[in-house]
């Protein structure tokens, strides 16, 4: 701050005010720079299965569903990617992906993206069953098909319904390469099985799930838990599905876990953003006023 009081005083007044009018206009009319910044972009896919609705999850201390804490997860995401990065939603059930809105820009359309993910809901769901597996392999072919720099990330509990009929089941993934298109599985749900909410298609509640009701897996070769009318997160299952696709597993633990992962560096791209830079001439200009105004006697104390 001396130095510059000491430029402040070496110039005429006037050649002060002129200065700082200057760069209080370039602040004011300079244009946005284009540069090289790391980007993201990517296709966010959230499991809508009614295994979703289990409210397993605590957010601010209330507990609150699966879906409900990957929507929390996905906003702060959203909140946390910089500019020039790209987002977009899509939603699971059955076996299928459904594409709600493709990657766009995340701060020329943040209120597009975030009224897009506050509908997301059981609502959404064309079917009861959830075929993880295949979902997970469609995920990756959905992101590729959009654009081979598309990242997958698919947040799901890993439920199976109806159960697979071997551990060694695994989807058909034979036009797919491990790690060509690079991301994350993101686990949901809690390590003790819960009873499932039963909704119509309007979302209306109809109880609960009864063992009665879903096909039940028994015997050492089957990967179900003879309480297929309940629901964990089944997180060996999520593992053993990225390293067959070549996707990272991360456990959703807080909502900034899944921020957290998907600004992973590996997975970063280099692109000219537009970058305001005002600030900077602004910052220059309200210094050279104060250096201006300083009273003598402090810049001498600050000489000494």
């Amino acid at each position: 701050m001396s130095r510059l009081a000491d430029l402040a005083t070496m110039l005429r007044p006037q050649r002060a005010f002129v200065a700082a009018t200057l760069l209080l206009a370039a602040a004011v009319w300079l244009p946005p720079l284009t540069l090289q910044r790391p980007t993201w972009r990517y296709l966010v896919t959230f499991d809508v299965t009614q295994s979703m609705d289990v409210p397993d999850q605590l957010l601010d201390g209330v507990p609150v569903s699966r879906l409900a804490m990957s929507r929390a997860a996905a906003r702060l995401a959203l909140a946390r990617l910089p500019c020039g990065s790209q987002l977009g939603w899509s939603v699971f059930a059955d076996y299928r992906v459904m594409l709600l809105m493709a990657p766009v820009e995340v701060c020329a359309n943040h209120e597009g993206l975030l009224a897009a993910l506050e509908a997301i809901d059981g609502r959404m769901r064309w079917a009861n069953a959830s075929k993880v597996g295949k979902g997970a392999s469609w995920v990756v072919r959905t992101a590729r098909a959009i654009d081979p720099q598309t990242r997958a990330v698919f947040l799901t509990d890993g439920h199976e319904s109806p159960p697979l009929r071997s551990a060694s089941e695994t989807p058909p993934v034979q036009d797919l390469t491990p790690g060509e298109i690079g991301g994350w599985l993101i686990g949901v749900g809690g390590d003790l099985p819960q009873r499932i909410p039963r909704h119509d298609d309007d979302g209306r509640d109809l109880g609960f799930w009864a063992a009665e009701d879903v096909v039940q897996r028994f015997g050492p070769d089957t990967p179900g838990t003879a309480h297929e009318h309940l629901s964990e997160l089944r997180e060996p299952h999520l593992r053993a599905l990225g390293d067959l696709l070549g996707l990272g597993y991360r456990r959703l633990s807080h909502p900034s876990d899944l921020a957290d992962a998907m600004l992973d560096p590996a997975l970063v791209t280099r692109a000219p953003v537009p970058t305001d830079l005002r600030w900077l001439p602004a910052l220059l200009g309200l210094a050279v006023l104060v250096g201006r105004f300083v009273p003598e006697g402090w810049r001498r104390r600050t000489r000494a």
